[in-house]
């Protein structure tokens, strides 16, 4: 049986959350109120949660031995 992967769980639920959001919204009774500042806010905290992990997750090598060390793993490569 092929595994379904949290990515498309994910997204499938948020697809469905702005489907229904959208539908009440025309009704003139949305479940989530968003303004223009929720949205600013959303996107700007989005942008700086995704740098912040990228830069947390990459290898930021600041030192001589470090530096050295992956040039080394590299000519392994």
């Amino acid at each position: 049986m092929n595994k379904i992967s949290a990515g498309t769980i994910a997204r499938t639920i948020i697809l469905a959350l702005a489907l229904i959001n959208q539908i009440l919204t025309a009704a003139g009774k949305p479940i989530i109120n968003i303004s223009d500042d929720n949205i600013n806010m959303l996107i700007s905290s989005g942008f700086t949660v995704i740098t912040a992990i990228i830069a947390w997750w990459k290898n930021n090598s600041f030192t001589k031995k470090a530096i050295d060390a992956d040039k080394y793993k590299k000519s392994l490569k």
